[in-house]
């Protein structure tokens, strides 16, 4: 194992990706981290560039490459803002490589979440809609207020995102939405309302509704309203910057650094659990 001052190698797949780029900036201005690798798919034009120049940084020494295998072996954690089908391929990787994996992929499947969780037995996994820290205090808080307000109060919850995003709702909505189902203890599968057209009738008491926008170059807009009697209570956050979510994403990696493998996320980092 690495000695604790040593900076952290940290493996960032989809390097040429806006989150990619952005990682790779966060890890060379933080002097507790170091690029081990930078991974793309197969057929990518960014392979064998210099990392560091593609994001927009002096070079750095370390080209693109596809080998993520080779790349895992002398690495102590990734992070991995991908796509679902990639996502579970390096879940295996850092299993055997015993490696922490921070995971920011959002639109996983049922299936997929099943292969990251057996991959957790070997790896210590921070998986998370966000890694924004504002983002998982307006969590905590909506958490805490759909556990104080009853089903009198409906909560909606409003998302918008850049036209080229490609699931909905985004991570971050099903996040917040998880925290309201935790909140009332309840199943968000259950209490969920992901679309509304036509004639739907009036809303049922106690569910959980979506909404998601798409347009622009919007980072990230989300809006959970408790919508009361003769009142309304609005929880948002705005994301303006994506190296904010870079900058969560290494508080992860350093937070799961010897740690026991199993699967973590945001609000274990941040100590906001009851």
């Amino acid at each position: 194992m690495a000695e604790a001052s040593a900076p952290m190698r940290l493996v960032v797949t989809g390097a040429s990706g806006r989150m990619g780029r952005a990682l790779i900036k966060a890890i060379a201005e933080n002097p507790a981290t170091v690029l081990h690798a930078a991974i793309e798919r197969e057929g990518s034009p960014a392979v064998g560039q210099d990392s560091g120049v593609l994001a927009g940084l002096p070079a750095n020494g370390v080209p693109v490459t596809t080998d993520a295998l080779a790349a895992f072996v002398k690495a102590e954690g990734v992070i991995d803002f991908t796509a679902p089908s990639a996502t579970v391929e390096f879940s295996a990787l850092a299993a055997q490589a015993r490696l922490v994996h921070v995971i920011g992929t959002t639109g996983m499947s049922e299936k997929d979440l099943a292969l990251v969780e057996a991959a957790s037995r070997h790896a210590t996994v921070i998986r998370s809609g966000n890694f924004s820290l504002g983002v998982n205090m307006l969590a905590a808080l909506v958490k805490k207020t759909a556990a104080a307000l009853d089903i009198a109060w409906d909560i909606e919850i409003i998302e918008m995102h850049h036209r080229m995003k490609v699931d909905a709702p985004s991570g971050t909505a099903l996040l917040l939405g998880e925290a309201a189902a935790k909140g009332r203890n309840v199943s968000l599968s259950n209490a969920a309302v992901r679309a509304r057209d036509g004639h739907t009738g009036a809303r049922e008491a106690g569910t959980i509704g979506f909404q998601a926008l798409r347009g622009g170059t919007v980072i990230g807009d989300h809006n959970v309203i408790f919508a009361g009697n003769g009142e309304r209570l609005e929880l948002r956050h705005v994301a303006e910057d994506r190296s904010l979510f870079a900058t969560g994403a290494l508080k992860a990696a350093l937070w799961g650094r010897g740690r026991n493998p199993g699967q973590f996320d945001m609000q274990d980092v941040l100590n906001l659990k009851d």
